[in-house]
């Protein structure tokens, strides 16, 4: 727990500190509704344009382990300006970006500096309230770090549609330089305490080549024919070496970057399950949704932002209340409610169609609130639950890095999933359209107006919109089966559930 430290104005630096992980929030959704705006404007596929959301989360993962270090190694507060400052000049470079390599470089980079700051601009908020006032402090971290993401699909649609898109990086620019004034001024009496600790440079290397490369197996497989590609059977093979023995060395290290030896706690084990197989399924229906809205449905990004936003109302008005009254239940319980809630959305997603209103949309996303409101905290507080008091730092971390970690390999599933299946539907359906089918050659001249070609090619577009329906409904139903699957999961968990001042500080 951080020491309580009081600052000129604890309003000021409450600001300060909730715009910073606004920012940083913000910016982990925020391209997802421009991605098909990028995509044409760099001219790449759709397919290469989810690199822009993936660079930016496995480099946040990787770096999520190197906060404590470096906590101890410069101090709190001058990591807290240097990530930040870093962050604003990664996102002005982002904006600059020429071609879509420089974009995903540029986005690795923001994402390394990001990985940070969520953990180290939460100890400082909770070190600027006394501890009978931690927990409203929490409540509104809460809150800011559900409805930011929320809130950045709207944005970036409507910067998107009204500006262009390298806006959606430069409106960083004032939101972090103001941060880092205001949190510099305010906390420039705190004492900081720093060492100089032992790296594990082979865990960090191993991490980084292995979860990397899996990255780009993920992202390249496809383009690339899978594994009838030289490059990525090699790419594959680097990727399972190294994370062998990253996780060989972290098991038998006495200093670990990431203490893997916190599984063996039963709590910490299926929590951390639960955590990361929810927020990747989660993190799916977030990238999933807006580009079905605008390539399938043909809303704008701005139209796209607005459908999806409702997810956040919920969250808004049930945070404070799920804080304060949760813990009268069993958590089991109420992360059950929140998985079940969550399920039901996904199958009712799975019955959409090309011809679904607005209404729907929006109402589906409302319900599935109720469950995103639910689920963190009670999750959080189990996983946290048996651990021992000098773990909780490090649990918090670990389990925050398999979370990010989990939320950027399902991006590159559920993008390579959906454009799969959507080829192998549309082979299906176009079985019947043949030279020899009379039925299917009097549609290709009606629709033609006797032009054969043109008919085929009203066919064929009208083809392929139903085969990403098709998959787009597959990949909903199995969604809802793996929140189902979480209800059984979670229960493996055994109490007691204490809300301990570890567990509240590592937030989610």
């Amino acid at each position: 727990m951080s020491t309580h430290y009081q600052p000129p104005s604890q309003a000021l630096s409450t600001i300060g500190l909730s715009l910073a992980i606004f920012m940083q929030a913000l910016d982990s959704t925020i391209a997802n509704v421009s991605l098909p705006a990028i995509a044409g404007n760099l001219g790449v596929s759709s397919d290469q344009s989810t690199w822009v959301i993936t660079s930016f989360a496995v480099c946040q993962a990787i770096s999520l382990p190197l906060t404590g270090f470096l906590s101890r190694r410069f101090g709190q507060v001058p990591l807290f300006i240097w990530c930040t400052l870093l962050f604003v000049l990664t996102s002005f470079l982002c904006g600059i970006a020429q071609s879509m390599g420089m974009l995903i470089v540029f986005r690795a980079l923001q994402g390394a500096v990001a990985g940070p700051m969520f953990p180290i601009t939460q100890s400082l908020l909770i070190s600027v309230y006394p501890p009978e006032k931690r927990s409203m402090a929490l409540s509104l971290m809460a809150m800011v770090a559900v409805v930011a993401p929320i809130t950045g699909p709207i944005l970036g649609g409507w910067i998107t549609d009204n500006y262009s898109w390298p806006w959606i990086f430069f409106i960083n620019l004032p939101i972090g330089i103001f941060a880092c004034m205001v949190v510099s001024n305010q906390m420039k009496g705190r004492i900081e305490k720093t060492e100089r600790p032992r790296i594990d440079y082979v865990g960090l290397i191993t991490l980084i080549i292995g979860v990397g490369a899996l990255q780009v197996v993920l992202d390249k497989g496809n383009d690339d024919d899978w594994f009838d590609s030289t490059f990525i059977i090699i790419t594959s093979i680097v990727s399972a070496i190294s994370i062998a023995v990253f996780l060989i060395w972290e098991l038998t290290d006495k200093d670990p970057i990431v203490d893997l030896k916190l599984f063996r706690h039963r709590n910490f084990r299926f929590g951390t399950l639960a955590l990361v197989l929810s927020f990747a399924a989660y993190f799916s229906i977030n990238l999933l949704l807006p580009q079905w809205l605008q390539s399938s449905l043909g809303y704008t990004a701005t139209w796209a932002g607005f459908a999806a936003s409702p997810l956040g109302i919920m969250p808004v008005l049930l945070t404070l209340f799920v804080g304060r009254y949760a813990m009268r239940f069993d958590l089991r319980m109420v992360a059950s409610v929140a998985f079940v809630v969550m399920g039901i959305t996904c199958f009712l997603r799975s019955g959409f169609n090309l011809d679904i209103d607005f209404n729907h949309v929006a109402m589906m996303q409302l319900l599935m609130g109720l469950g995103v409101a639910l689920f963190f905290m009670p999750v959080t507080v189990i996983l946290l639950s048996d651990l021992k008091p000098n773990e909780i730092a490090s649990g918090g971390g670990l389990a925050t890095f398999a979370r990010t970690l989990g939320g950027s390999l399902a991006a590159s599933l559920t993008t390579f999933i959906w454009g799969h299946r959507a080829v192998l539907h549309h082979a299906h359906l176009t079985e019947s359209i043949t030279p020899y089918n009379p039925t299917a050659q009097a549609a290709i001249s009606q629709l033609g107006r006797g032009n054969e070609a043109t008919g085929a090619s009203i066919i064929n577009g009208m083809i392929t919109q139903q085969g990403l329906q098709i998959s787009f409904n597959e990949l909903f139903y199995a969604l809802g089966w793996i929140f189902m699957s979480l209800v059984f999961v979670i229960w493996l968990a055994k109490p007691p559930f204490s809300a301990s001042s570890g567990a509240a500080t590592a937030g989610h």
